[in-house]
């Protein structure tokens, strides 16, 4: 979720008061970290992932499913035996932003050796057995994207009511008890989000139109002028920031490692989140996306009235074309730099300060992006701080602009180095599958760096992937814009321009590296265009000396990736709608009824522990070779 300061928050009229303390201070401190960290060479490659989970209870009596409101619980429990014991544990807790949610990670990152790829599953399936063990009989821990009722009458456990006149989301439908409780960062950000945007956010879904599907889809429209009558409206940042993902994060031996990597990962962030897409559901009704993406950018756009277009600019400076949850806005590489085609929107003295400092064009132009937001939360004990010594007003603004990839420089003081993070996929339902996805992207940052890749397309084609890929069936059905000739690192400058203008004509030699691609051709291959990412892989791998059951485990999970690419077997979206429209309590009206959820939840908690084995979302077999630790002769290699 980001920066967890401790202390007092301020109000939202206090906070928007420091709102310009904040980004002068915050792009001082960023100088400051750059110019002594900016020649920082030679730390090894280290990457770890993070799971978020729902925790729910089964009221069998009643064959109901409920988030359970027991994370702070749980989570100082969980906390405990990292304080007693900070570098000896397998896992590290965090809190997340529902209060039925935790966030779960190695303990310690994993490193360079391909052996590191056969323990991430055992780590994930130790971090699930670690909060089982503190659940009660009925309650389970469920690593699914979104909870599908989330938002319905009395879907928490212990009951709530929302309260829409008062309170930090004045939601319809989202109590302010399903916040997590155990940090004032989490209530803080969703009031001033609200406050900010001078009125609650809106989220507009689609419904998944079936034969009796009733329009309008309820009486939403009659009490908010924001809710479409065809749409599944919704009016809270706990709707977004309440669903799950699976993220990955990796440390780059430099600087320019780590900026390569950001510019390499972002036009893969459509194709993994269209590949992983997990979240069809939604306030009780099945609707006509996959994926959450566009629900969380929703969720925590800030921007006014001025900032999204609909009035004149008098109060605000801009006008923005994204929420702060989005996908990036440019390169960071000078490989990158001929392929940001979206003009790039900052404030001229931030700029100006950045390169007049030594940070070159691209990165100032980066950062002073950034920091067109205001904070939207702020303690009072973190107002003055030491430039030099601190960073925690970067880090508001910073770690408050949820983007596909994030560019992190090292903390201050810290053996930490230059580090991206890798933000759009879905959590899956399995430890196999979540740990298959991450040896996948992991495996192809080695590729990239190692045979030195070029998967860079304009950047509003990367905007345009990003949207197809949460349409319904996308995997299957959508072609993506795709790098084809991935061997080629200066591109002529005509390539851009044609790209630039928007032409569709791919018969202009120079635009014949760029194409259209389903995931399919893009993960397998499509003969005589695309090699595909599976056989990069392969290739790369038969170079390396890799033991017996590290390699058994890494087949089984690109067998998986190379099944779910082509077909052969379901994204979790579409296996969980097909699983609700052929239940029989189904009326074809597209609502997810108590008992439909119930029989869902419980269905997917038996997959998840091994007691239901289902070949329509995992294929003909998951037998991982996954071990608790790296064998003691290779790790002294």
């Amino acid at each position: 979720m980001g920066l967890l300061t401790e202390g007092s928050p301020l109000s939202w009229e206090e906070t928007k008061k420091n709102a310009q303390h904040v980004r002068e201070h915050g792009i001082t401190q960023f100088i400051n970290l750059y110019k002594k960290l900016r020649d920082r060479e030679g730390d090894i490659l280290k990457w770890g992932d993070e799971v978020e989970y729902i925790i729910v209870k089964f009221l069998d009596d009643k064959q109901q499913c409920k988030v359970s409101l027991r994370s702070h619980e749980l989570l100082t429990i969980l906390n405990q035996k990292e304080l007693e014991d900070p570098t000896g544990v397998n896992s590290l807790w965090r809190p997340e932003y529902g209060s039925y949610m935790i966030e779960g990670t190695p303990g310690k990152p994993y490193g360079g050796l391909l052996a590191h790829f056969n323990i991430v599953e055992a780590n994930m399936r130790n971090r699930r057995k670690e909060v089982t063990e503190l659940l009660n009989s009925d309650e389970a821990i469920l690593s699914i994207t979104s909870f599908p009722r989330l938002g319905s009458e009395d879907f928490t456990y212990p009951p709530t009511k929302p309260t829409p006149d008062q309170g930090a989301t004045r939601s319809l439908f989202f109590p302010d008890e399903a916040i997590y409780n155990g940090h004032p960062r989490f209530k803080t950000l969703s009031r001033n989000i609200r406050m900010r945007r001078g009125e609650k956010v809106a989220i507009n879904l689609p419904v998944f139109r079936d034969k009796n599907t009733k329009i309008p889809v309820d009486d939403s429209y009659k009490h908010s002028k924001a809710a479409l009558k065809d749409h599944v409206y919704m009016d809270a940042m706990g709707f977004g920031m309440g669903c799950c993902c699976l993220q990955l994060t990796f440390q780059a031996c430099n600087i320019t490692e780590a900026r390569t990597l950001y510019d390499q990962l972002t036009p893969l962030c459509p194709i993994m989140l269209a590949f992983t897409a997990a979240s069809p559901l939604y306030r009780g009704f099945v609707t006509d996306v996959d994926c959450r993406w566009n629900v969380i950018s929703h969720s925590v756009d800030c921007r006014t009235e001025e900032e999204r277009g609909l009035k004149p600019l008098n109060e605000n400076k801009f006008v923005i074309n994204k929420s702060r949850y989005d996908s990036i806005d440019s390169y960071l590489s000078p490989q990158g730099e001929k392929y940001n085609d979206i003009p790039l929107l900052y404030n001229e003295e931030d700029y100006k300060k950045l390169v007049d400092n030594g940070i070159d064009h691209l990165l100032a132009g980066h950062i002073a992006h950034l920091f067109i937001r205001d904070t939207v939360s702020l303690f009072s004990e973190k107002v003055h701080q030491n430039d030099e010594e601190d960073s925690d007003h970067f880090e508001n603004i910073q770690s408050t602009n949820w983007q596909t990839m994030r560019f992190k420089p090292p903390p201050p003081h810290s053996t930490i180095g230059w580090r991206v993070e890798f933000r759009p996929c879905e959590a899956q339902i399995t430890d196999f599958e979540n740990a298959a996805i991450v040896c996948f992207v992991v495996l192809l940052t080695r590729v990239i760096l190692s045979y030195q890749l070029n998967f860079l397309i304009p950047i509003s084609k990367v905007d345009e992937n990003m949207q197809k890929a949460q349409k319904r069936n996308a995997a299957r059905e959508e072609k993506f814009w795709f790098r084809r000739d991935i061997t080629t690192h200066v591109s002529p400058p005509a390539a851009a321009e044609c790209c630039r203008a928007g032409t569709t004509n791919w018969d202009i030699k120079e635009c014949d590296m760029f194409g259209q691609m389903t995931v399919n051709e893009i993960i397998n291959g499509k003969p005589g265009e695309f090699p595909g990412l599976i056989s990069l892989i392969n290739n790369y791998l038969s170079g390396m000396d890799v033991d017996a059951d590290t390699h058994c485990t890494i087949q089984q999970y690109l067998k998986f990736i190379q099944r779910r690419a082509s077909g052969e077997i379901l994204t979790t979206a579409s296996w969980i709608r097909k699983y609700v429209t052929e239940h029989p309590d189904y009326r074809n009206d597209s609502v997810v009824s108590e008992k439909i959820n119930y029989d869902l939840m419980k269905t997917i908690n038996a997959i998840q522990k091994g007691d239901k084995y289902c070949p329509l979302l995992l294929g003909a077999s998951t037998m991982s070779k996954t071990k608790d630790s790296v064998p003691s002769a290779l790790n002294e290699c």
